[in-house]
């Protein structure tokens, strides 16, 4: 007869990093240099984004390029570490969403390893990080698809936890 371990957790309630999103945004000049920043920052070609709206106040325009994005969903464990390093390991708790939390890093001189680049200035960018559990997919697949019921969704008190024990963030 086997015995029931009771220290055994639910794989299903275990919380994973799905990507980690870096972001720039800006017209012009402004988002040429941020698109070479995060080339360099992370090695991969980032992608572009368009404005859909007309605000006359701040000159965009429909299908003007506004901002640059690179996803990365390999080894989002390790950018994290970096990125938290750039804002001494303290996030904010309004910074803390539904199933995600973003932070703002000031000027990318702060991150390790990476030194001043003269043809790119001093510039900052934006870091979201996106949580998911398993069965995430139930709800984003085109066959099948059904609702994630609300007990799924990670709560910004479990976002809280899992980064103390993972990545000694401290929260204020």
């Amino acid at each position: 007869m086997k015995t029931k371990n009771t220290t055994t957790e639910n794989v299903m309630r275990k919380i994973k990093i799905e990507k980690v999103v870096l972001n720039v945004s800006g017209i012009g000049e402004y988002l040429e240099k941020g698109t070479k920043l995060l080339e360099r920052l992370t090695g991969k070609k980032p992608c572009k984004t368009r404005s859909t709206k007309r605000i006359p106040t701040l000159g965009v325009r429909p299908g003007l390029e506004i901002g640059v994005v690179v996803t990365i969903r390999d080894k989002p464990e390790e950018v994290l570490r970096r990125m938290l390093i750039g804002v001494e390991n303290i996030l904010k708790k309004k910074q803390i969403s539904v199933n995600n939390f973003s932070f703002g890093i000031k000027e990318y001189l702060e991150l390790p390893g990476v030194e001043y680049q003269r043809d790119i200035g001093i510039m900052g960018f934006d870091v979201t990080v996106v949580f998911k559990r398993v069965g995430r997919r139930v709800g984003i697949r085109k066959i099948k698809r059904n609702k994630i019921p609300q007990k799924q969704k990670i709560t910004p008190e479990e976002i809280i936890k899992f980064m103390e024990e993972n990545f000694q963030t401290n929260f204020i």
